[in-house]
């Protein structure tokens, strides 16, 4: 065991293990769903919990602006003030800075931006990132990065991840090691020796744990899953690995199959306000009129309130006039989806049947055609 994570089965390169935090443990490979405010839309913690989720992942970018670290603080940290009182992990909110391109500057520092929400003057430094996350008590942390587009040449791929790696070697020095656990991020973009270096150069920082970073930002699926496979395989086995903001479940699928533990993505939550939900023979948008006189549940082999509560006609009638009990049950149902997905992933891998488990999910799902819902506030 190595900075409370443990491997205890391995089934080709699919992992089974655990991450022991403060407030509980991660039985791994896990998603994470995102409350990126500090609750998932539409899920209260109790309905997230019972629901089967471990870990709840939220943003130190959003929390920063409203409410700010200082009143989380005050409120007793970030568990306190959620009412969440598992496992969290904070983002650093890099990709987010990154995404506002006229409102920030970069430089050796750190980056300079301006608030989306009021165009206030702030700034992140790679110890300030640290700090604040530390002081709000969270359980697993993420260095700040900077996170460059997929459509980003080689130079500037490069000249990010030197930003990236000196960052990196801050962040670690302003570590504690107390309760809050650092994890480091590989970037390089889709650039198989720029991975390696950037893999080389955070793994002699000794971090808790290592994320793969920037990838699903607009590079084509078939470079993604290359970079994420050839990562993954760069990583320490003794760690926990972390691959961010991927997450079609076929995406996770591949990540689990090349040895990633740890998972998000704002899909479940998102799609759901949208009317995209997710079943095992593959996603459905409840708002087409096939599904106007359903008298079926979303999924019968689901056990969440939406379907084993309400029909799919019902689910239909709110999501189409805008009711918020739709969204709600929408949500409930593709978080308990991803959830329990990973629930047999998990015991897939236990019972040494990970490829054929993986095999016959695939058939059954089908292609991983998910059109992008519209954009939200997430994605800022």
């Amino acid at each position: 065991m190595t900075a409370g994570f443990a491997v205890s089965k391995v089934d080709g390169n699919a992992r089974r293990g655990r991450l022991e935090t403060a407030h509980g443990s991660i039985e791994t490979p896990a998603f994470m769903p995102v409350g990126t405010a500090g609750a998932v839309k539409g899920l209260t913690p109790d309905a997230l919990a019972a629901n089967g989720a471990q870990v709840m992942l939220s943003n130190l970018y959003h929390l920063a602006m409203r409410p700010g670290i200082d009143v989380v603080e005050r409120m007793g940290g970030l568990h306190a003030f959620t009412g969440w009182s598992r496992p969290i992990l904070t983002d650093s909110g890099g990709f987010q800075v990154f995404s506002l391109s006229k409102l920030r500057t970069v430089d050796d520092e750190g980056v300079a931006f301006r608030s989306h929400i009021d165009g206030a003057e702030l700034h992140f430094s790679p110890e300030s990132v640290v700090r604040d996350q530390e002081r709000m008590g969270v359980d697993v942390a993420m260095m700040l990065d900077e996170c460059p587009p997929g459509t980003a040449s080689r130079d500037e791929v490069a000249l990010a991840l030197r930003t990236t790696s000196g960052w990196a070697r801050r962040a670690r020095a302003a570590w504690s090691e107390g309760s809050t656990r650092l994890f480091g991020i590989a970037q390089g973009g889709v650039f198989p020796d720029l991975r390696e270096q950037a893999v080389a150069e955070l793994v002699k920082l000794d971090f808790a744990g290592y994320a793969i970073g920037g990838v699903s930002v607009g590079e084509p699926s078939p470079q993604q899953r290359r970079t994420v496979r050839h990562t993954a395989s760069l990583l320490p086995p003794e760690k926990p690995r972390y691959l961010m903001g991927v997450g079609t479940p076929l995406d996770i699928l591949h990540g689990v199959l090349n040895g990633v533990d740890l998972f998000d993505c704002v899909l479940p939550s998102r799609n759901a306000r949208h009317g995209f939900l997710f079943t095992r023979k593959g996603p459905i948008r409840i708002k087409n009129a096939r599904f106007r006189d359903d008298p079926g549940p979303i999924e019968t082999s689901c056990p969440c309130s939406a379907c084993s509560g309400v029909s799919r006609a019902f689910v239909h009638h709110l999501i189409r006039t805008g009711e918020l009990t739709g969204t709600v049950l929408a949500t409930q149902h593709n978080i308990r989806f991803f959830l329990d997905f990973m629930r047999d992933l998990r015991e897939a891998i236990a019972s040494g049947a990970t490829a054929t488990w993986a095999r016959e999910f695939s058939l059954a799902y089908g292609p991983d055609d998910l059109e992008e819902s519209p954009p939200s506030s997430e994605s800022i």
